[in-house]
């Protein structure tokens, strides 16, 4: 089997499109398409099923990328030794990321890291469920602390802690009133975020102590990764109480478009984690990007200390 013809398919599975593989190949479509067709033809198996919107594996094309993934990283990984003989890695580093973190940690991060290193490209592919980052051709992924894999080494990235912020528009409460517990929510007109998946994630309060977990019902429901700002926007012209990030509401909360409620019910919960499966050889993109991180930690966080299963 030609090689470059097994890499096309799994350029093509991985970005789900010939289009798509092709943008991050740069190989053209049409040539992507000449060489899947070449190796379906001399396996006598059809690989990729293609519709006019979308291309996926067959079942026969998914046990074929299990068995390639794994050796496409291995030479990718030998490849990666070279780099050694550089004064600085080049090279690619994917990470798979939560929307809150690619608005709340990441632009701290990504711009000093590339002009330390400038001859690092850094793809980041949004989405909030949790995934296998090899299995999906990222070298690694940004969750928090709950949703970790035991396996996984973990490297935190942006604050330690950050809070869960409940607020409304001042007009809003002066007309429906100012909550002093947050079961009164649920007689509010609220305003929820729903994932990609389709779970809906509840709002938790905790104060000495106590946790309360609400599912309030609303006029306005959002999948966070497309219209995040349409429910904040939402809030801000009065329509009812959003819970989010602290820090995507804080510029509304510091002008006084939004007016905080039930602070003292407010939420902590741990930063989030660079994580990353565990091996002997790291990619010289990502071992740059931990080492970049881990001085930033040592430096902001002095000594530093991880508190995750598996931590580095």
């Amino acid at each position: 089997m030609e090689l470059n013809d097994l890499a096309a398919f799994v350029s093509v599975a991985r970005a789900g499109g010939f289009r798509d593989a092709a943008r991050s190949s740069g190989v053209s479509a049409s040539s992507l398409s000449v060489a899947v067709r070449r190796l379906e033809s001399k396996l006598g198996l059809r690989l990729l099923n293609r519709t006019t919107r979308s291309v996926a594996p067959t079942e026969a094309g998914l046990r074929l990328i299990e068995k390639l993934t794994p050796l496409f990283s291995e030479m990718e990984a030998a490849l990666d030794v070279l780099n050694g003989f550089r004064d600085k890695p080049t090279g690619t580093l994917k990470l798979n990321v939560p929307l809150s973190a690619a608005r709340i940690d990441l632009p701290e991060v990504i711009a000093p890291f590339l002009k330390a290193y400038p001859d690092i490209r850094v793809e980041v592919v949004v989405e909030d469920g949790f995934v296998d980052v090899l299995s999906i051709g990222c070298d690694a992924g940004i969750r928090y602390d709950e949703r970790l894999e035991q396996d996984m080494i973990a490297v935190p990235i942006g604050p330690r802690a950050q809070r869960f912020a409940t607020a409304a528009a001042p007009g809003y409460l002066d007309a429906h009133g100012r909550p002093g517990h947050p079961r009164e929510l649920l007689s509010h007109a609220c305003l929820r975020v729903q994932f990609a998946g389709g779970a809906t994630p509840a709002w938790y309060f905790e104060r000495d102590g106590e946790v309360l977990q609400l599912n309030p019902s609303g006029p306005l429901l959002v999948r966070p990764s497309a219209a995040i700002d349409l429910a904040i926007d939402a809030a801000v012209a009065g329509v009812g109480v959003i819970h989010l990030f602290e820090h995507m509401l804080r510029p509304h909360l510091d002008s006084g478009a939004l007016e905080p409620i039930l602070e003292p019910w407010w939420q902590r919960f741990s930063g989030p984690f660079l994580y990353y499966p565990g091996r002997r050889h790291l990619p010289a993109p990502l071992r740059a990007f931990v080492d970049f991180l881990k001085a930033r930690d040592a430096d902001a966080h002095a000594p530093a200390v991880i508190h995750a299963a598996r931590r580095a």
